[in-house]
């Protein structure tokens, strides 16, 4: 058996592990992408230590070269990962130690379970921002999109079922509010996430003077109000995942909408809709028929959202019979962080990138609104203002519905006699409400589709996304 390193095993055990045992326990494999995150944090821990008087400035500065160095290699992509060494955090002071002997007092004062807590939220923050970045210009592309084609309507849908006008813009614009509460929760989940735990050490803290608020200013732990954010119970912060299961939640609800998003695309696109044409370079053939144009991109969007919210659900489950305070099954807690950040952001990256090169059949969107039982809804609305009640309003055209299609004309093509027939109520102007340009103008209250209204909401989503 290979002799265990000085660094990865204590003076307490004789031997190292099994080999079976090393390769089941270690995590470098996936936890390697915190390198960045953890070389800053020892940065601003060594710095803390000199300032204490823990370490000399030349072993500061032997340190700070070392951490630098090996930074360099991973960046360069020379550096070699050990699994024999467990995880990040080891192989990096393991290869700082072979450089700088000073490196043996940079563990002063911390635990590893104070440092992977440090390094997820340094990591999770920076992940945070690029999201909530990359929903941003998801929101511009549906702005975008929806202002290119402002006068088109299409029908608008509920139990997939045609329902009433709706500008092509408004339902774009609905997406666009979705996304502007997942960036919402994003940023309420960035405050929580932007604690700092180190000083927690492995459960109780430390006798030796740290200045933990140092710490926390190098690193960025500040609140609006320019004080360091600590945590305020070692027990809890080095078990703490709740804010992982947060962003993992948040970022759910975020796919969650992505799937939507890509259901109605997947329609429109469809032959039955033909509203819209999704470019060759997100879509896809099939391998036997040769007419096939998939929309692949918003079906796997569609798809691994199922993943996503298999994360949160893993978690949660993860948590929930764990006791104080860490346990070695926190450490399966990245591959699912790591798993949904990757696919969230992909997703809303390529959605936004497919949206720019989306065309819509403006002429099959406008046969498809012409359908006058879209406007029957106006029609009882027709009768509320010559002073029916809209219960009897509604049964009433209900009856026309009916008359109408027992004739086989369209609602829009029967008499002045055959529509008093049903109910002397109506009158000659009964006409003029199918005429749809003046109906989307008749739509006026704040959030409607209307006319006036989506060009108004276009123009305040247009100046607050940049």
């Amino acid at each position: 058996m290979k002799k265990a390193s000085p660094v990865s095993r204590s003076g307490r055990f004789a031997r190292g592990p099994a080999a079976e045992v090393a390769a089941f326990t270690e995590s470098v494999s996936f936890d390697w992408r915190l390198w960045r995150h953890d070389l800053l944090g020892s940065l601003a821990h060594a710095r803390m230590l000199a300032q204490v008087g823990v370490l000399t400035r030349s072993e500061l500065g032997a340190i700070t070269r070392g951490l630098q160095e090996i930074g360099a290699e991973i960046e360069a992509g020379r550096f070699r990962w050990k699994p024999e060494l467990e995880d990040v955090h080891m192989n990096l002071e393991a290869a700082l130690t072979r450089r700088a002997p000073a490196g043996a007092k940079l563990h002063t004062g911390r635990s590893r379970n104070d440092q992977v807590a440090l390094d997820v939220r340094l990591w999770l923050r920076d992940e945070i921002s690029a999201l909530a970045q990359e929903t941003q210009a998801l929101q511009r592309a549906l702005v975008e999109l929806g202002a290119r084609h402002a006068g088109v309507v299409i029908p608008g849908y509920t139990h997939l079922q045609r329902a009433q006008p709706v500008y092509f813009a408004h339902h774009l614009l609905a997406y666009v509010e979705m996304f502007q509460r997942d960036r919402e929760r994003l940023c309420a989940c960035f405050g929580r996430v932007n604690v700092c735990p180190l000083g927690s050490g492995a459960l109780a803290g430390s006798t030796l003077p740290l200045d933990r608020e140092f710490v926390a200013r190098e690193l960025g732990f500040v609140g609006p109000d320019g004080r360091p954010r600590l945590s305020q119970n070692s027990m809890d912060a080095v078990s703490d995942r709740d804010f992982a299961v947060e962003f993992c939640a948040a970022a759910a609800l975020g796919a969650v909408h992505l799937s939507r998003l890509s259901e109605d695309l997947i329609l429109w696109s469809s032959r039955e809709f033909n509203f819209i044409q999704i470019a060759d370079a997100y879509t896809t053939g099939s391998s036997l028929m040769p007419q096939k144009k998939n929309p692949d991109v918003a079906e796997l969007t569609r798809g691994k959202t199922a993943r996503v919210i298999g994360n949160l659900v893993a978690l949660l489950t993860l948590l929930k019979g764990l006791p104080m305070t860490y346990n070695r099954d926190l450490q399966e807690d990245k591959e699912r962080l790591f798993d949904t950040a990757d696919t969230v952001r992909a997703g809303m990256r390529l959605m936004a990138a497919m949206l720019a090169h989306v065309t819509v059949n403006a002429a099959a969107c406008a046969a498809a609104a012409r359908d006058p039982l879209l406007l029957a809804t106006d029609v009882a609305d027709y009768l509320v203002k010559n002073g029916m009640a809209f219960r009897q309003a509604h049964h009433v055209v209900g009856a026309v519905v009916a008359r109408a299609e027992q004739l086989g004309r369209p609602l829009d093509r029967l008499t002045l006699a055959e529509w008093q027939a049903v109910h002397p109520a109506f009158g000659a102007d009964v006409a003029d409400v199918f005429d749809l340009e003046k109906a989307m103008a008749r739509r006026q209250l704040p959030g409607a589709p209307g006319t006036a209204e989506v060009k108004r909401q276009l123009a305040r989503w247009r100046k607050a996304l940049g």
